[in-house]
């Protein structure tokens, strides 16, 4: 048997599994809108959809994290496969559903939470199997998830063009069934089976952990992690910038001149960039601490915008793609390790949670404010918003953190 500790094989494992996962995000995140407009829904009505899928996810993932941080049968991995084995489903009813507009929506709502909602399971995953003494380099595999996202988003902007949206569900049913065997077989050393009576300490979770409490209930939480939770309101602001060039990206390029090609360009630019910065991101934090690094990922999401609003054509958009080299790069490893540093076990699938759920809310906010300005206002005008929400987000995580506390501990 090898060694569980083998560095390049659980790597390897973990790697894969991103990268599989951030596939089928380009082809149902990022090509949302395309695929929606290709089936005659509005500007408006994908704002909607949109905000419906994040409300929701929003709301689902701090209570399922609640459970899977409880000892039980639900875990990260069990957690992970459901919601891979819904994602494959809907994917094949959305093939299916041809033009039914109303089956569309409600399947679109479905697969594009759950995938949002799985997304800090696959974070936690990580820092659960390192605990268990596996060695997987987070930073590493998390960019080359970004890698698969690039790939997939320059073969995906010229297919779509050739053999139209329809080809975007049968990728994501190839993804699934990838990710489905990736996740079935991702099983910690001694660590997936249930005792003779039932009870079963969440794979190899429950080693001594029993003194420390949990804190479920959100007062509760916000009074332990006091910086986290005002930082969660700066997540919020930086979020709805970043899913407002996102999710209607297709639009922006429309207005500098370009088309899906371009799309595909752009979403592999800024996604190829993460790469050496996330996987780089342990040296940084040996150097710079996550509080610091997260707070300077605010003010790129800040220029990465702003760049928007002045720039003439394609130029201007694929230098504002580029500062995701710092803005999202950054901030989404250095979250991670921040809650890992911060909190609790006990805590950490929550915290993970909580930091998805602020990116989601912000998804919310600007799925129901972005396309009704668009509609009525134009390309400008809603990035214009979109940079004063995340200019406010920088003020505040600065406040957050170095202003106060990270860990109150009771008396």
């Amino acid at each position: 048997m090898k060694d569980h500790k083998d560095k390049g094989s659980w790597t390897l494992r973990y790697t894969l599994l991103n990268m599989a996962y951030f596939a089928a995000f380009c082809t149902i995140h990022a090509c949302a809108a395309v695929y929606l407009l290709s089936h005659g829904f509005t500007n408006t009505q994908i704002g909607a959809l949109l905000a419906i899928a994040n409300i929701t996810s929003a709301i689902c993932q701090p209570y399922i994290a609640g459970i899977i941080d409880r000892p039980g049968w639900l875990t990260n991995r069990r957690f992970i496969l459901i919601s891979v084995i819904v994602i494959l489903a809907g994917s094949a009813v959305l093939l299916a559903a041809k033009d039914a507009k109303t089956v569309i929506f409600i399947v679109y709502v479905l697969i594009y939470m759950i995938q949002f909602a799985y997304q800090p399971m696959m974070t936690a995953l990580c820092f659960e199997f390192q605990k268990a003494g596996c060695t997987i380099y987070y930073g590493l595999a998390r960019g080359m998830g970004s890698a698969g996202f690039a790939i997939t988003s320059i073969f995906v902007g010229r297919a779509i063009e050739a053999k139209g949206t329809d080809l975007l569900p049968v990728i994501s049913i190839v993804l699934m069934a990838v990710s489905a065997i990736l996740i079935y077989t991702f099983v910690k050393p001694g660590g997936e089976i249930l005792k003779a009576t039932g009870a079963e300490m969440d794979e190899g979770r429950g080693d001594g952990s029993g003194d420390l409490k949990a804190h479920n209930n959100i007062g509760d939480f916000a009074r332990t992690y006091p910086a986290f939770m005002v930082f969660l309101v700066a997540t919020i602001c930086f979020f709805f910038a970043h899913n407002m060039i996102n999710d209607f990206m297709i639009q922006i390029i429309r207005n500098l001149g370009g088309g899906e090609t371009e799309l595909g360009y752009a979403n592999s630019l800024q996604a190829i960039l993460e790469l050496p910065v996330m996987a780089l991101i342990g040296f940084a934090l040996a150097k710079i601490s996550s509080e610091k690094l997260l707070v300077f990922s605010g003010l790129a999401f800040f220029v990465k915008i702003l760049i928007l609003i002045f720039a003439k054509g394609m130029t201007g958009m694929y230098i504002s793609q580029s500062f995701q080299l710092f803005a999202y790069a950054v901030f989404i490893p250095a979250a991670a390790y921040y809650v890992s540093f911060t909190m609790e076990e006990l805590d950490q699938v929550k915290g993970q949670a909580y930091v998805t759920s602020a990116i989601t809310i912000g998804g919310v906010f600007s799925n129901m404010l972005s396309g009704v300005i668009l509609d009525h206002l134009g390309v400008r005008s809603m990035l214009a918003v979109g940079t004063a929400v995340c200019a406010a987000g920088v003020i505040i995580a600065f406040i957050a953190m170095t202003r106060l506390p990270h860990h109150k501990k009771k008396a």
